[in-house]
């Protein structure tokens, strides 16, 4: 039986790339403005991705354009929940107008770190998530608390892995702040990707060795090294009989 592996790219952020890994991703989740991305660099991913077939996705943050999303900022449980849901219906709006439909929802940085160790939070996003279209699968961190409170709420869930960004002991990833928190060299990132596939233990920043599961695998796409990332890792899987296909 051939396998399967879903590569995702999160896109419409301004990244110079997202017109080629729209050709070899198999899902994409999209700005939905709240963090990076101009109205026409996520109105053309969108185009992209409906072109390519490839699987949308809404890519909510904390709104906070000047950080792009990055850091983690105080605010009401209320307050949040109506972005959130501003975010999920402005996307979902031009998705509909270009002939697609929205299939799950990933949360961007620091919302998506945040709520994977902060129960109230992931509590509140699989919640929003739910009353938005019960029927979206929520991507979180692989062993994190998103995906716990996704499938309590009744949703389909997906555990993410990373292959340019190092992990820590704990299996959350290392802070960008950190400098070697991304993997730049593409021959790592490909070996740390082959080990989410297999079951492999990963080798973590502090030298120690922890099991990610995974159902998709995120490449960055405003990375330098996304393009190359991406184009070797769908040659490298292929020669292993691994096929590249959306979450179902």
């Amino acid at each position: 039986m051939t396998r399967g592996i879903d590569l995702n790219a999160d896109l419409g952020e301004g990244g110079k790339f997202d017109r080629e890994l729209l050709t070899l991703v198999s899902s994409a989740s999209i700005s939905c403005g709240a963090h990076a991305g101009s109205g026409q660099d996520i109105w053309q991913a969108i185009a992209w991705a409906v072109e390519n077939n490839v699987a949308i996705g809404a890519h909510p943050s904390y709104p906070d354009r000047e950080n792009r999303g990055r850091l983690s900022i105080a605010i009401e449980p209320a307050e949040l929940y109506k972005t959130l849901m501003q975010q999920l219906n402005w996307l979902a709006t031009l998705v509909a107008e270009q002939g697609g439909r929205l299939q799950h929802v990933k949360p961007h940085g620091a919302l998506y770190n945040d709520a994977a160790r902060d129960n109230q939070l992931a509590v509140l996003i699989a919640q929003c998530v739910r009353d938005f279209d019960p029927s979206l699968t929520l991507v979180g961190l692989a062993g994190g608390k998103l995906l716990e409170a996704g499938q309590s709420a009744g949703l389909e869930v997906r555990a993410e892995a990373f292959i340019d960004r190092r992990y820590q002991a704990d299996g959350s990833l290392v802070p960008r702040k950190h400098e070697r928190a991304l993997i730049t060299d593409v021959a790592e990132a490909l070996a740390q990707a082959r080990c989410f596939i297999t079951g492999d233990p990963v080798t973590t920043v502090d030298g120690n060795s922890i099991n990610v599961k995974a159902d998709t695998l995120c490449i960055h796409g405003d990375s330098e090294y996304a393009l190359e990332f991406a184009q070797r890792l769908c040659s490298g899987l292929l020669l292993n009989g691994i096929v590249v296909r959306a979450l179902s």
